[in-house]
C-alpha cells in the first residue's frame, strides 16, 4: 500500500495508475481533512464485489463454508473442461 498526497499523485498519474493496475497495488491519495481516496484496480474491485455478493446471505455463506471444508478434507471431484 502506498500513500501519496494529491500533488504527488497528480504529478505521477500515469506511473501511479500503472502500478495500481499492473501490480494490484492499493494507493491511498491523501487529500487532507480526512477526505482521502483509495484507488484499486478494477480486477481487485470486482473480486471484492463478488466476495460481498457471495457472502451477502446466510445461505450463500453456508454453501461457501461447506465447499471450503469439503475441499480441505479432499472431498471433491475433478472434471475435464469441455472445449
Amino acid at each position: 500500500m502506498e500513500i501519496l498526497n494529491y500533488t504527488e499523485f497528480r504529478l505521477n498519474l500515469k506511473t501511479s495508475l500503472d502500478t495500481v493496475s499492473q501490480n494490484s497495488e492499493t494507493l491511498i491519495i491523501n487529500r487532507g481533512k480526512n477526505d482521502n481516496v483509495v484507488l484499486i484496480s478494477l480486477k481487485d474491485y470486482n473480486a471484492i464485489m463478488e466476495t460481498l455478493h457471495l457472502s451477502s446471505t446466510p445461505a450463500n455463506l453456508k454453501r461457501l463454508k461447506d465447499a471450503q471444508e469439503r475441499e480441505e478434507a479432499g472431498v471433491f471431484e475433478s472434471h475435464e473442461l469441455i472445449h
